[in-house]
């Protein structure tokens, strides 16, 4: 049976504890077996993230160790997946570009915070996060985001919605949902979650399930074909 890791923690406004309830229940009734930690610790376990099919950070800010973030690094690397959404994963450990490197992009601003009326646009009808799901409505933050190049877009919106000083710039359409690999490893991420509810929205629903379940496959494939994070392994510096 498939073992997923959910580690939360962090700013309470972001309602880790109920998000990480919302995400156990989506994962149990697909199958999964959930550890569910509170603390960070648990990412000083190598062993333990390796045998996990996927790890779904719920951490806003606060800072991580760098044997800890590695570690989740290399676990990824050999196939273990790591899926997650808005702060919890991509505004996590601020102090940490190597977990921003990991993850694919970073929060940097949510003009006109949590009243924003927004339009989730899905820009990528043939994958299977997105496939059969419809443009949406969100009532919540909207979230600019600085992006890695190589992410796969999924699925965008369209600023400014709130004019403020980014508005001079005209339109600009910032990623909602992304993939992107890491070694034999698989990242979604969504940056819809500012509260667990969010998650009432039919297509915010499916798109973070479909996106952990496409997340967790890696391991399978890697288990499988028998491969490594070793063959990634380097003796020059990266960081």
């Amino acid at each position: 049976m498939k073992n997923a890791v959910i580690v939360k923690g962090g700013w309470d406004g972001h309602q880790p504890n109920q998000v990480a309830e919302v995400f156990e229940r989506m994962l149990l009734d697909e199958g999964f077996t959930v550890d569910v930690h509170d603390s960070l610790g648990v990412f000083d376990d190598l062993d333990y993230l390796k045998r996990s099919a996927m790890i779904v950070p719920i951490w806003t800010m606060g800072t991580i160790e760098a044997g800890q973030v590695r570690n989740v690094m290399e676990a990824v690397a050999g196939g273990t997946g790591i899926a997650g959404c808005h702060g919890g994963m991509c505004d996590a450990f601020r102090n940490s570009t190597e977990w921003q490197f990991l993850t694919g992009g970073q929060w940097v601003s949510h003009p006109g915070g949590d009243s924003v009326s927004y339009r989730v646009n899905i820009t990528n009808a043939s994958s299977p996060i997105t496939m059969g799901i419809k443009d949406f409505t969100v009532v919540s933050e909207q979230y600019y985001v600085h992006i890695d190049p190589c992410i796969e877009v999924l699925a965008t919106t369209r600023f400014p919605s709130v004019f403020w000083y980014n508005s001079t710039n005209g339109e600009v359409d910032v990623p909602v949902m992304w993939t992107k690999r890491w070694g034999h490893g698989r990242v979604f991420y969504s940056s819809l979650g500012h509260h667990a509810d969010v998650f009432d929205i039919p297509g915010a629903y499916e798109t973070m399930k479909n996106g952990m379940l496409w997340a967790a496959k890696g391991r399978e494939i890697a288990m499988r074909d028998n491969l490594s994070a070793d063959e990634f392994s380097s003796d020059k510096k990266m960081f």
